[in-house]
Parts: structure tokens; sequence; C-alpha cells
């Protein structure tokens, strides 16, 4: 089993935490599952959703990963209505639905 991200000798490399290695960036061009486990991969996505003008949507599935952990109810209500105002309600600056 190959480690999951590898650490850099080079001092300006270090400086950059959690490193995917070649093979897991590999990966993520066969499973988009992969590529959103991965908290480097989910940057990188978020910073091409940026220049896509859709970083909504990765926002939106975050928050909706959040809330999937959620176990108290009054916090689920209350992650849930902000789901709800932040991306799918006609009013929302965020909209994902259009």
């Amino acid at each position: 089993m190959t480690p999951k991200f590898r650490k850099n000798l080079n001092p300006v490399q270090n400086k950059l935490e959690n490193v995917p290695s070649l093979e897991e960036i590999r990966s993520w061009g066969e499973s988009f599952d992969k590529l959103m486990r991965c908290t480097a991969g989910r940057k990188v996505f978020r910073e091409f959703l940026k220049c896509e003008y859709s970083e909504e949507n990765i926002l939106f599935w975050l928050a909706c990963e959040d809330l999937k952990k959620e176990s108290k109810p009054e916090l689920i209500e209350e992650k849930a209505r902000l789901i709800y105002e932040d991306y799918i309600s006609i009013l929302s600056p965020k909209e994902t639905w259009r």
C-alpha cells in the first residue's frame, strides 16, 4: 500500500501540507469520489470551479456533507435551513439549481 501523502524534503515544498502523491492525483481521474475524499483534491477542484464561476456547487456539497455528520436535531434543522436559504431558494445568492 502506498502512503496517502508524501513529504517533500525541499524546504519550500515542505510548507505545503498533505501534498498528494502522483498516484493519488492520477486516481482522481478514475474516481470523483476519490477526488472529493482528498483534502488537496477538494482544494484543486474548488479552484477549478472558481475559474468556471461555479464554486457554489462544491460549497453546497460541503454543506451537505457537514449536515450528514450532525446528530443534534436542533443543529440538523438549522443547517438544513441554511442550506436551503444559501443554495436552493430562488432568492439565494448562490442558487445551484438553475
